[in-house]
């Protein structure tokens, strides 16, 4: 098996703290390890350091080594810039693919959350169980929904595939978009819908045939690309080959477009810490519970969430549903409830030039 972390997000909705030259995987923002420290040492729970790949831009690259300094050097695979996940994941295919075409590739985000980690790695286990009986599947790991989360894509899934003792594997019928609260409302009352993880199993070779099936451009482009693979002029081609190819998300580019793939719904906790309100519901023990990070002084308020990292203290009052993040040179006050409009600040900002605060 071998696991390819995406690394080179930008995590806008995780404003003022993720910021361009620090995103938010590069963040303690659940616990004093970042979030690419906790992505990398749980995978190291059952996979060796040789097989975690980390992609990521060349922007970010430094910042991702110093995080990750047992990670191989020769293990890191870096975007000359920034072009969605279907390139990203295609560079990373042809590498792992040019050495380990019959081995798995599953795909770990540097921005997820996992309480049962054990269960995580056997969850991956049965995975390469499967994908090596059926090397021409696409499978993904989905989370069985436990409230109605308008924020993530949905799997809809159809009859069982096969039994691989208590474990059932289903087939998928369809990927849903980002739905409405009543749509998820009513998602959460049935059995055959999914959370989308985004954690896709394929075989190595499988994977390059579904850019070429789907993706024929960029199929050309990287196959240029991978004949460098090990040579002195490796990156000087990347460089030069890489930028020509349009950015696509591979969800657009490929997970859509198949008709055949697996579903293997997971029993571990999980949650794709894209926004604050996230980040509020993975700490609290309690909803009506205030998390607070740095000094804080409060009267009578509860459900917020208060980050100071200034070391001023941050006086509440009958507050409630609040998201609080104070850094020094911003401060974000908003609704728990619009915590997925904090993206649009981040645009404003970009529209108006204010380039000292990205």
């Amino acid at each position: 098996m071998k696991v390819v972390i995406l690394a080179g997000g930008g995590g806008t909705r995780l404003w003022p703290i993720s910021r361009k030259n620090k995103p938010k995987q590069v963040q303690p923002l659940v616990g004093n390890k970042t979030l690419l420290q906790k992505t990398y040492f749980r995978l190291r729970r059952g996979v060796r350091a040789a097989d975690i790949y980390i992609s990521t831009n060349v922007v970010q690259l430094d910042q991702v080594k110093k995080q990750l300094p047992e990670a191989p050097l020769k293990n890191f695979i870096i975007e000359p810039q920034k072009k969605e996940t279907a390139p990203a994941i295609g560079l990373a295919a042809f590498k792992i693919a040019k050495d380990f075409p019959l081995e798995m590739l599953t795909l770990a985000n540097s921005d997820h959350f996992i309480r049962n980690e054990g269960e995580y790695i056997r969850t991956l286990k049965l995975a390469e169980k499967v994908i090596q009986q059926n090397p021409r599947q696409t499978l993904l790991v989905g989370i069985r929904p436990t409230y109605p989360e308008t924020g993530y894509g949905y799997v809809k899934i159809n009859k069982i595939f096969k039994q691989y003792g208590n474990d059932e594997v289903f087939y998928g019928q369809k990927f849903v978009e980002k739905p409405d609260l009543e749509t998820a409302q009513k998602y959460i009352k049935r059995w055959d819908y999914l959370w989308n993880s985004a954690i896709f199993c394929w075989r190595a070779d499988h994977l390059v045939n579904l850019y070429k099936n789907h993706l024929p451009n960029h199929y050309r482009i990287l196959s240029r690309m991978s004949k460098s693979f090990g040579l002195a002029l490796e990156q000087k081609v990347i460089s030069r080959e890489f930028v020509k190819m349009k950015p696509i998300s591979i969800d657009y580019g490929i997970m859509e477009k198949i008709r055949k793939f697996l579903v293997i719904p997971a029993n571990f906790d999980w949650a794709d810490i894209g926004h604050w309100r996230a980040v509020k519901e993975i700490l609290a023990k309690k909803p009506e519970d205030n998390i607070v990070r740095g000094r804080h002084l409060d009267i009578g308020s509860h459900d917020n969430l208060i980050y100071s990292f200034t070391g001023k203290l941050v006086a509440t009052a009958g507050l409630k549903d609040t998201i609080i993040i104070d850094t020094e040179d911003a401060l974000l006050v908003c609704n728990k409830s619009r915590a997925q409009d904090v993206k649009k600040i981040v645009e404003v900002l970009e529209k108006r030039k204010m380039k000292k605060y990205l």
